[in-house]
């Protein structure tokens, strides 16, 4: 649904599991009237439940089936391209993405962890949540960052904080974290939409990330404005070997 006079950001989404980051991100999109729209949900079994959940919401789904695994990512890039994508958003997905020229500065992915700690190839779900625990750590979050072919190596766009408390166990924390995730995706997504509509561009909006800081300031309009993310210029991606996710 369109906000304004030009196009909205036209979406792409790629999940794995239960879709709740998918599904979190269309409701804020309606919700605070985010110039963007999602495209295609792309999932890879028809009985996933994200996949289930996503077409009872109204969402665009797509099932791109996982094998043949030697045209896997062919067939993601056609599903994108049919789908007009401009931007691609990895919720909770596991698999390798192939980022290449195409997709290169136009994909980006959230990590439920302050990278660069806790991040890597394997590291997702209860086993970042342990870690942080098992190492001590008083603060914990999440990062959104450009996706590279390096493993959670992209630069930083935005992160948002929360504590570790006392008797955390994963679960606990994981629930934490996902509040800040519920936010910071919108945010970033929000900002990604505003950068292309000042530059009329599709990719990566020059700058911004830069000068925006008030906009992300605790989250979306009309909520609490609390402590600043952390928000960094983008360099160029770095390019590494990427294992299967």
């Amino acid at each position: 649904m369109s906000h304004g006079a030009a196009a909205p950001l036209r979406l792409a989404l790629l999940i794995s599991g239960s879709g709740r980051t998918a599904l979190n991100l269309a409701e804020r999109i309606e919700r605070d009237r985010i110039d963007a729209e999602i495209g295609v949900v792309i999932a890879h079994r028809t009985d996933l439940p994200g996949a289930l959940h996503g077409a009872a919401a109204g969402l665009p789904v797509q099932i791109v089936p996982s094998a043949p695994a030697e045209t896997l990512d062919d067939r993601i890039d056609a599903a994108l391209a049919e789908a007009d994508a401009e931007l691609v958003c990895l919720c909770g997905y596991l698999r390798r993405f192939r980022v290449g020229e195409r997709w290169r500065n136009r994909t980006i992915n959230i990590h439920p962890s302050l990278l660069p700690e806790f991040g890597g190839a394997g590291w997702h779900g209860r086993r970042v949540h342990e870690a942080v625990i098992a190492a001590g750590r008083r603060e914990s979050g999440c990062t959104v960052h450009l996706v590279t072919e390096g493993y959670d190596e992209g630069p930083i766009l935005l992160q948002r904080r929360c504590p570790v408390l006392p008797g955390d166990t994963p679960e606990t924390l994981a629930a934490r974290v996902f509040e800040e995730e519920r936010e910071a995706l919108p945010a970033a997504v929000r900002a990604w939409a505003a950068g292309r509509s000042a530059t009329g561009r599709g990719g990566l909006p020059a700058g911004v990330w830069e000068g925006r800081q008030e906009d992300l300031r605790g989250g979306l309009p009309g909520e609490p404005r609390g402590e600043l993310p952390r928000i960094a210029p983008c360099p160029a991606p770095v390019d590494a070997p990427r294992s299967e996710r």
